[in-house]
């Protein structure tokens, strides 16, 4: 989801329209045909396993990391290695449902795992998720109190904030004019995205893709409803017509080079992408029908074989200047309120980086919507064609 970003700032619009709703709730899910959940690791439905018990600074094996793509400054890496005296990799996925069907394979030997909101909130309740020992991370106090009682995980009891945004859209403005309006008509009005030469492209993600014509329809993006979820599904369908891919991974890339006109997508990767291009053709909005929210968090597997490294790790990702480093390399907001002063100030006074509060309050959190998450992936994937 998530992208490294240079330096230079975009004149992006900022717009969005009151629609009544509240920021906050928690999560989302995509569950794979015939996935079961595992169970064993956490809770599960049954007793909670109790954290582990880990020193500060403890390390007892390598760190195997399974992150997002491009989401971690290599450096940081580095240097946890040397300073720990342990080995630390990463491998990437595109979605979290991906995250999420690899996980329940059973064949990953991850120990820390980034996912977003929602996404916590399933591994939870599937037994997942090693509760965390906050003894074990002093520098939790570092998080800023807005990410301190998350409605995916009050209390953080299972996860660290590591980094947030928002979902919105990349566009050519030589295709659809200067100054384009915010809205998600770019991807489903026919006299708007209908009339671009190149098309657009919609995340490959149940959830974001389904949020998206949920919000330019005005229904919640966590509804229930079946009646609503098909309609949202029936105007993905007719937006097929204009829709030359579904991407979650280079759908920045596909603006610039020109295979697409407008790309539904995140921050931090359209930020990053267009303004070492040209920041003034390229802009990213987020539509003022509304628009996503999201917060990515660092997890430990219950399968993990190294947990206090784990804990180790995320206390390192968690101190300020580590923090800041971080944010400086991706352009994405942090969560971590002693790293701000060490955050390039470019950064910090962007608002499509750090929107102010009335952007906020019409920016909304994806839940765990239970059994609807199989609705929403099943009426996406029939969508598509």
């Amino acid at each position: 989801m998530r992208y490294r970003l240079m330096a230079a700032l975009l004149a992006s619009t900022l717009v969005l329209a009151a629609c009544g709703r509240e920021v906050g709730g928690e999560t989302a899910d995509g569950t794979p045909e015939g996935g079961e959940p595992a169970g064993e690791a956490g809770g599960g439905g049954g007793e909670a396993a109790a954290p582990p018990e880990c020193e500060v600074d403890e390390v007892d094996g390598d760190l195997l990391l399974y992150n997002w793509s491009e989401y971690m400054d290599p450096d940081l890496l580095t240097e946890f290695s040397e300073q720990y005296g342990v080995s630390a990799t990463e491998d990437t996925y595109t979605s979290n449902e991906a995250l999420l069907a690899q996980i329940r394979a059973g064949g990953a030997d991850y120990d820390v795992i980034v996912p977003s909101d929602y996404m916590v909130a399933i591994m939870i309740e599937e037994g997942l998720l090693t509760p965390l020992n906050h003894d074990a991370i002093p520098n939790r106090e570092n998080v800023a109190a807005d990410f301190t009682e998350p409605p995916y995980d009050p209390g953080l009891e299972y996860s660290m904030p590591y980094q947030w945004g928002t979902t919105g859209l990349g566009i050519d403005t030589e295709a659809t004019g200067p100054d384009p309006e915010p809205t998600w008509g770019w991807l489903f009005d026919p006299e708007m995205a209908g009339q671009l030469p190149q098309g657009v492209s919609i995340l490959d993600d149940p959830r974001e893709g389904m949020g998206a014509a949920l919000y330019y329809l005005g229904y919640d993006p966590n509804t229930q409803s079946e009646e609503e979820l098909q309609e949202a599904a029936d105007l993905i369908q007719e937006a097929g017509a204009w829709t030359v891919r579904y991407e979650s991974d280079q759908f920045s890339d596909l603006v610039i080079n020109g295979d697409t006109n407008v790309s539904q997508g995140y921050s931090g990767q359209f930020l990053d992408t267009f303004g070492e291009i040209d920041p003034e053709r390229y802009q990213y909005v987020i539509p003022e029908e509304g628009a996503t929210i999201w917060t990515d968090n660092m997890a430990i597997l219950g399968s993990s074989d190294s947990p206090c490294t784990a804990h180790t790790f995320i206390n390192f990702i968690l101190d300020a200047e580590n923090g800041a480093q971080l944010t400086n390399w991706t352009f994405y907001a942090s969560p971590n309120e002693a790293a701000t002063e060490f955050i390039d100030p470019e950064i910090t006074d962007d608002p499509v980086i750090y929107p102010d509060e009335d952007v906020r309050e019409r920016l909304f959190f994806l839940e765990n919507t239970g059994d609807a998450e199989r609705l929403y992936t099943d009426l996406f994937t029939r969508a598509q064609g």
